[in-house]
């Protein structure tokens, strides 16, 4: 058996109809690319989350409050009042992991200067906050712990904020600007951080000092979470050991089931959100796969017209000493040849689709090497695997028949 005689034998027959042979190739084409496009997408998606919250800090911990039960009816989670100070204090003495903590209270409102206005959420916080949240000051200052004490009227803003309510060229530090109707100094513009993976934008809030907002905003002797940083990424977990134990302790609590809080961690919400992204990437190349299945649908007809087509030739070979093994590797050649062909394109046409998405849509995309490995391995097993059965039965040929046949 000469392959390097079946190779030219096969190109040949394949270049006798070279449009036939593109439009068979066409459908491997269509579904090597959108394989490939889709899942760049995929992970370029699964990146950007990733990116998105690990610039939260990868070592953030945070203590939500939980469901609490009232008269033996599940109240949920709203308008719960189980986070105090006190908690705070008790995470500061007892968990050594804990390098910074700081509460959180947040009020939703209009920011209006002059006559423009804005609706906006205003965040409490103490001084360690902006590091936990691995925010930045652009110009001007944070708020001090004296001013943490006297429920100072003092803000921070962030870009968008600015944009919306500030003429074009206004400085906005020392400007008034009021919330909920009481005035705001504002003493801080926080540096630009964009949308986040969800959408929301990260520049359209305003920090002030929590007591201010527990006090001249919500009313409220309560907190509605604590942010904690711990000592690293590595530490998460012990963290979070260190966190739950003391806020049992604290709330006097016996039963993990009784809990009235929720202790979660950045880490774990990037593998929960990395996990879907996973799965959705997998569906996107479970739907593009299914064209690949029809190019090679595509490949065993057009090889079944080619038997037909060259019962004559092949009878001939077969009459001049020509084995069946022969033929079958003839065909087969012929039909991995076209799989293969229309993978090579499919790959070039699967860079130009996610380069495209990624220029002119503004996706993320992120083509990976075993992404094209598995589409070109893919569509050359479509290639033997629906060549075969037309292979065989050319070999499979009389070849008195063949040479009968009209």
């Amino acid at each position: 058996m000469n392959y390097s005689n079946l190779l030219k034998i096969a190109k040949n027959a394949l270049m006798r109809n070279k449009f036939r042979a593109f439009l068979t190739m066409l459908g491997i084409i269509i579904g090597v690319a959108s394989v490939i496009a889709m899942l760049a997408i995929g992970q370029g998606s699964k990146k950007s989350i990733q990116d998105q919250m690990s610039s939260m800090g990868s070592n953030l911990v945070f203590i939500m409050p939980g469901s609490q039960q009232r008269g033996g009816v599940m109240m949920g989670n709203s308008g719960s009042q189980s986070l105090k100070m006190e908690d705070v204090a008790a995470i500061q003495q007892n968990c050594p992991d804990i390098i910074a903590v700081s509460p959180e209270v947040r009020s939703n409102g209009q920011a209006v200067f002059g006559n423009q206005n804005w609706p906006t959420t205003l965040f409490g916080a103490n001084t360690l906050y902006l590091g936990i949240k691995k925010l930045d000051v652009a110009s001007g200052r944070i708020f001090t712990d004296r001013e943490i004490t006297s429920l100072a009227k003092v803000c921070l803003i962030g870009k968008t904020v600015i944009t919306n309510i500030f003429p074009k060229g206004t400085d906005p530090i020392g400007q008034t600007i009021r919330f909920k109707n009481i005035p705001m100094t504002v003493i801080g513009v926080l540096s630009e951080k964009g949308d986040n993976s969800f959408g929301q934008d990260q520049d359209d809030v305003m920090i002030a000092p929590y007591t201010t907002v527990q006090r001249r905003f919500l009313a409220i002797d309560y907190i509605t979470g604590i942010f904690t940083s711990a000592i690293s990424e590595d530490r998460t977990t012990e963290a979070i050991d260190e966190l739950t134990t003391t806020m049992r302790k604290q709330h006097k609590i016996s039963k993990p089931t009784d809990d009235d809080f929720r202790v979660m961690s950045q880490s774990e919400l990037v593998k929960t959100f990395t996990s879907i992204s996973d799965i959705l990437t997998a569906l996107l190349g479970a739907i593009s796969g299914i064209s690949l299945l029809v190019g090679g649908i595509g490949i065993m007809n057009i090889m079944y017209v080619s038997v037909t087509e060259r019962t004559r030739e092949i009878g001939l070979r077969m009459s001049i000493g020509g084995k069946g093994q022969d033929i079958l590797m003839q065909f087969l050649i012929e039909s991995t040849m076209l799989s293969v062909s229309g993978g090579v394109f499919g790959i070039m046409l699967g860079y130009l689709i996610s380069a495209m998405v990624g220029s002119l849509m503004g996706w993320p995309v992120v083509i990976t090497t075993q992404s094209v490995v598995l589409a070109f391995l893919v569509c050359s097993a479509i290639g033997i695997f629906f060549g075969w059965y037309p292979a065989k039965k050319a070999a499979s040929l009389n070849p008195i028949d063949a040479l009968r046949y009209e």
